[in-house]
């Protein structure tokens, strides 16, 4: 199948199909008499993979190191865990650092009236002279968005 049907078989588009050749996280298709890559079963069987994967936010490294382990008859079930776990730390630390913004901006919106005047405490705080650490503004701790 060509890299349209591929494409619409995986979910994937195109474009990111012809990036994980691109990189290697999956092998170079295929190519017809014509030059137009071909994409057999297993390719989207694998495209569906990576799809699935990506849905659970993997990255792409991450990806990769899963579809080693999803050709390998010969590995354990415990490599496959500890990637996985490694993961959802990894997501547990964003959730928390999308919180932490959810809780400053929302302390920064309180602050601000939303009136006719110029003044914005949203603003400010963006513009301030503060470090790469970060805003100035801090929730509470025990603060609820």
């Amino acid at each position: 199948m060509n890299i349209g049907q591929a494409s619409k078989a995986a979910g994937v588009s195109a474009k990111m199909i012809r990036y994980y050749e691109q990189t290697g996280l999956i092998p170079a298709a295929d190519r017809t008499a014509s030059g137009y890559r071909d994409y057999s079963d297993t390719d989207v069987h694998m495209l569906r993979f990576i799809r699935r994967a990506r849905d659970l936010g993997f990255s792409v490294a991450e990806i990769g190191n899963l579809l080693s382990l999803w050709r390998d008859e010969t590995r354990q079930s415990s490599d496959v865990k500890r990637l996985a776990l490694g993961h959802v730390d990894e997501l547990k630390k964003k959730i928390s650092e999308l919180q932490d913004m959810v809780q400053t901006l929302t302390v920064l919106i309180n602050s601000c009236r939303g009136d006719h005047r110029p003044h914005c405490p949203i603003l400010k705080e963006l513009g301030s002279d503060q470090d790469d650490k970060g805003l100035s503004v801090r929730p509470r701790v025990g603060a609820v968005a």
